[in-house]
């Protein structure tokens, strides 16, 4: 069991015990030893959901990472594909086909497709002439991962581009099954809000699939409350801003993947007397980041700014806790010291872990470099100087500073304007062009057809009246004991989260005007309960309201959620679900392509 998945109101242990028995059933299937060759995309989601030892206890003897021509040897009975439905994959897939074919004693293939069947993929392997060689083909729906006690996540890397670039709703039938897997496991949710576009799409696929089973009731008492389902395109400007809480800028420095972080080991090297600092580590200090590390729990929500304090009073805590031993006097005392060794040697690892880690962090955040991106930053947010050419972005492009960065910083601008005047526009787009090449001229077409980088219409700047109507900028921000969501980026409140806020209370119908200048439709759906399983909530219990993000979430939205769930006259706690975590440099990646 993941402990750490069970912590809150809804027990996400639920979904991981369920596609972890879809696993095994599969498994079984294929009868004797196997080896699996795994996309490698899929390792890290994977690893959330199985270790090697359940795989292990099904007869998997080795693994391979997929890749060109012969599959390194193996002697097992079967080889099992582990991929997602990708056509390029299919030829790499039929290639290790051919050659096995070739070398001698017949296995026994098998694909697995991750989350969905593809006619395509199937149509491919037949053109190439191996699908027959295929015993089990079948489909393995791996939609929403636990990642931790209150968040889920597709983990699929192109969801944004898919669905605001491409009009390719793949990935919002998968949200939808996904939330269809959620209601068997926890209950239909009685109440569906949403926002934009893909939300409304998501919800009417919701509601055909529920049509479609009408003859199987759904009996289990409902967890949920509400599903409020959010387009990424409704506020596109949190994932631009630089994220201020501890887990938002580990993942903006050196970006969280599946829950584990990849860190320079110099910081982490024991230190030896009078090594003279030789033998380092060059290898990566790989750490995993989520609630079981208590001490992690404590710190990763809070801004910056107010972890030091933290990690001293533990420091404090922890030496006295190690000086006690001298007091232990009697055998029982001694006994009982030994017993907690364990759980305070554990806790001192973790504080020696994170205040490295802090450190690190440090050297970033105190550089003149990062001090003047974020004063532009939190101008543009505030709402100063947004129409004009900005000096600072100026001189990045001059130096040539990340592409990633300075398209960040112009999308920021372009966010906070309703769109960048058409000189201005132009300007901006020569200089990057002139600096980072012309092959960068689709990556500039892209960020304007997702609305991130656009000329202003009309003349008309919408955004003081969201950002007055929704408090979206506080001046008097309170880092170490905050008091409102604005803290996880010092100032500015993310308007996805603000969006929720308002939605538990006082509703929506009090932001009408605001509703109806952001993007999409807003709508609510009801989904009657059988009898019986009305909820009646006892006084003083929270809502559980279920948050589903479509084309993406930072972890300083999901630290702002955590906030909100936590106040103590709040009335709802949040679990939160995504097509995929992310912040502003992956998601600009993720619409970057060059002119090969």
């Amino acid at each position: 069991m993941a402990a750490h998945l069970s912590y809150g109101r809804v027990n996400l242990n639920v979904l991981r015990e369920a596609v972890r028995r879809e696993l095994r059933e599969f498994l079984d299937k294929c009868a004797g030893s196997k080896a699996i060759v795994w996309d490698e995309y899929l390792t890290g989601p994977f690893g959330l959901i199985a270790q090697y030892s359940l795989l292990k206890e099904h007869e998997v003897e080795k693994m391979f990472t997929l890749k060109g021509s012969r599959l390194p040897a193996a002697d097992v009975k079967n080889i099992i594909f582990f991929v997602r439905p990708r056509l390029e994959l299919m030829d790499i897939i039929a290639e290790n086909v051919l050659s096995e074919d070739r070398r001698g004693p017949a296995r026994d293939f098998h694909i697995l497709f991750v989350p969905r069947r593809s006619l395509l993929c199937e149509q491919r392997l037949k053109d190439l002439g191996v699908l027959g060689s295929f015993i089990h083909r079948e489909e393995y729906s791996l939609d929403l991962i636990p990642f931790d006690g209150d968040l889920l996540s597709m983990e699929s890397e192109g969801a944004f581009k898919e669905c605001y670039l491409e009009s390719d709703q793949t990935c919002l039938y998968h949200a939808a099954k996904g939330l269809m897997t959620l209601q068997a496991l926890y209950g239909t949710i009685p109440q569906i809000f949403g926002k934009g576009e893909c939300a409304r799409q998501v919800a009417n696929m919701m509601i055909r699939m529920k049509r479609e089973f009408t003859g199987s009731q759904n009996s289990v008492f409902p967890v949920f409350d509400n599903l409020l389902l959010l387009d990424r395109n409704v506020d596109l400007l949190t994932p631009l801003a630089t994220q201020l809480t501890y887990e938002g800028l580990i993942d903006e420095i050196y970006g969280i993947q599946n829950s584990y972080v990849k860190l320079p080991p110099e910081k982490f090297a024991p230190k030896k007397q009078g090594d003279g600092g030789k033998d380092l580590p060059t290898e990566a200090k790989k750490l995993q980041l989520n609630s079981a590390e208590e001490l992690y729990a404590e710190i990763r929500d809070k801004n910056f700014n107010a972890v030091g304090s933290v990690l001293s009073k533990k420091a404090k805590v922890i030496s006295a806790a190690f000086e006690e031993r001298h007091n232990a006097k009697t055998v029982g005392e001694i006994k009982q010291f030994v017993s907690q060794l364990p759980h305070m040697q554990a806790a001192r690892g973790s504080l020696a872990n994170h205040t490295s880690i802090a450190e690190l962090i440090k050297d970033v955040t105190t550089s003149e470099d990062f001090f003047d991106k974020l004063t532009v930053e939190q101008e543009f947010m505030s709402g100063i100087d947004t129409d004009k050419v900005n000096g600072y972005i100026e001189d990045c492009i001059a130096q040539k500073h990340s592409l990633i960065k300075v398209l960040r910083l112009v999308c920021l601008q372009s966010v906070c304007n309703s769109g960048l005047k058409q000189k201005v526009l132009d300007y901006y787009k020569r200089e990057i062009l002139q600096t980072y090449g012309y092959e960068h001229i689709l990556t500039l077409h892209n960020l304007e057809k997702a609305g991130l980088l656009k000329p202003q219409i009309g003349g008309r700047n919408n955004y003081p009246t969201i950002r007055k109507t929704l408090r979206l900028w506080m001046d008097d921000v309170n880092e170490q004991s905050p008091t409102d969501i604005s803290y996880v980026y010092s100032g500015y409140a993310p308007l996805s989260v603000r969006l929720a806020q308002l939605l538990s209370r006082p509703g929506w119908r009090s932001i009408e005007e605001v509703l109806r200048i952001l993007p999409g439709p807003h709508f609510e759906e009801r989904q009657p309960l059988p009898t019986g399983l009305q909820k009646k909530r006892q006084p003083g219990e929270n809502r559980v309201t279920l948050i589903f993000f479509l084309g993406g979430v930072t972890f300083a939205e999901v630290a702002a959620l955590r906030f909100l769930s936590q106040l103590e006259d709040g009335g709802t706690e949040y679990v939160i679900a995504t097509t995929k975590l992310m912040n502003g440099a992956t998601w600009m990646e993720s619409l970057m392509e060059k002119l090969v």
